[in-house]
C-alpha cells in the first residue's frame, strides 16, 4: 500500500526540529522508528501535509548519566535500552520491558519516545517508567518543561503534549541503595503480542534484610492509562518482605485495577493475573534488592 502524499523534512539537530514544527503550517507528523507511523500512514488514518523524520537527530540517541540523573534520548531504540549495561544494572524493570516489546526486527526500530507519545494502554515501556517517577522533558522553540510520565499519558492515544512540542529525553533519578525492580507481561504469544497484562515493580529497602523504605507498583492494560496500585503501596510500606505480605498486595492491586472485558481477556481474569503478577514481581523485585549489596 502506497503512502500519501507529504512534504518531507529532515533536521539534524532538536534546534532545527523545533523551528520547522513551529514554522510549518498544516497537519504535521514526526517519524521515528515508525513501527506505529508508517502503519498509520498506509492506512489513511493519519495524512499530513508535513512529517519531519527525527531518525537523524543524534542528540535524541543518547544514553548518558550526569550526576545523579540518567537520561534516555527519545529516538534510543527498545534493543538498544535492552543492551545498555546502565540500564540493565540499575533499572532491570526496564531493560526487561524493552525485551518484552514487539520481535527482534520492532525492537531494532521502535524508540522509547515513540512508545510513551503513542499511549496506548498496553504499551511496555509506561508502566516501568512511572514505576521509577520517570519524567519527559518536553521541548519547543524558545522553552522546555519536564513533566511526571504518569502526569503526561491522559488516555489511549491522548496525552500532554502541545502541537509545538518534542518529546527529547526520558530523565531517571538514580535508584536509591537497595532498590530493587521487575517486570512482567502477559499476552497469548511470546512475541508481537500486545499485553493482556503488564504490571512493573520498583522496590526499596532499609537494608538489605530490612523493612520496605518505598514501594511502586504500575499495572498497564488494566486501564485507560497505566495504573498505580496506591493501595498496595501503603500495605507495603514499612512492612517486612514476604511472601504473605506480598500475597495481600495482590489482593489490593487487583482491587485498584480498572479493567474491561474484551477479546484478549475478561476483566475478571485480568484482575486474577494482576494478583499472581504483583506476588511474582514484588518476590522478584525483593531479590533484586536485596543483591545491591
Amino acid at each position: 500500500m502506497l503512502l500519501p502524499k507529504f512534504q518531507y523534512h529532515e533536521p539534524k539537530s532538536i534546534r532545527e526540529a523545533c523551528g520547522l514544527i513551529t514554522e510549518l503550517k498544516g497537519p504535521c507528523a514526526l517519524l521515528a522508528g515508525g513501527t506505529d507511523l508508517v502503519v498509520n500512514l498506509k492506512k489513511r488514518i493519519v495524512q499530513p501535509e508535513n512529517l519531519i523524520d527525527l531518525s537523524r537527530i543524534s542528540e535524541l540517541k543518547t544514553i548518558q548519566k550526569q550526576g545523579k540523573q540518567y537520561r534516555i534520548g527519545s529516538g534510543v531504540t527498545a534493543a538498544e535500552i535492552s543492551a545498555s549495561i546502565e540500564i540493565r544494572k540499575n533499572f532491570r524493570a526496564l531493560a526487561m520491558a524493552a525485551e518484552s516489546l514487539g520481535s527482534p526486527l520492532v525492537r531494532n526500530l521502535a524508540t522509547i519516545g515513540g512508545n510513551i507519545v503513542n499511549s496506548r494502554p498496553a504499551a511496555d515501556f509506561p508502566p516501568a517508567l512511572i514505576a521509577y517517577g520517570a519524567k519527559l522533558r518536553l521541548v519547543r522553540e524558545g522553552g522546555e518543561r519536564s513533566p511526571d510520565v504518569e502526569a503526561f499519558i491522559k488516555g489511549p492515544g491522548r496525552t500532554e503534549l502541545a502541537a509545538d512540542e518534542l518529546a527529547a529525553e526520558i530523565l531517571l533519578d538514580a535508584p536509591l541503595p537497595y532498590t530493587g525492580s521487575a517486570y512482567l507481561k502477559l499476552g497469548i504469544r511470546k512475541a508481537l503480542e500486545i499485553s493482556i497484562v503488564n504490571l512493573a515493580v520498583v522496590l526499596t529497602l532499609e537494608k538489605p534484610n530490612g523493612s520496605i523504605r518505598g514501594a511502586r507498583i504500575v499495572m498497564g492494560a488494566v486501564g485507560p492509562t497505566p495504573l498505580r496500585a496506591i493501595t498496595a503501596e501503603k500495605l507495603l510500606l514499612g512492612a517486612k518482605p514476604g511472601e504473605a505480605l506480598f500475597a495481600k498486595a495482590g489482593e489490593a492491586a487487583a482491587g485498584d485495577a480498572k479493567p474491561i472485558d474484551d477479546f484478549r481477556g475478561s476483566a475478571a481474569y485480568r484482575r486474577d493475573i494482576v494478583k499472581v503478577f504483583t506476588r511474582r514481581a514484588l518476590a522478584a523485585a525483593w531479590q533484586d534488592a536485596k543483591a545491591k549489596v
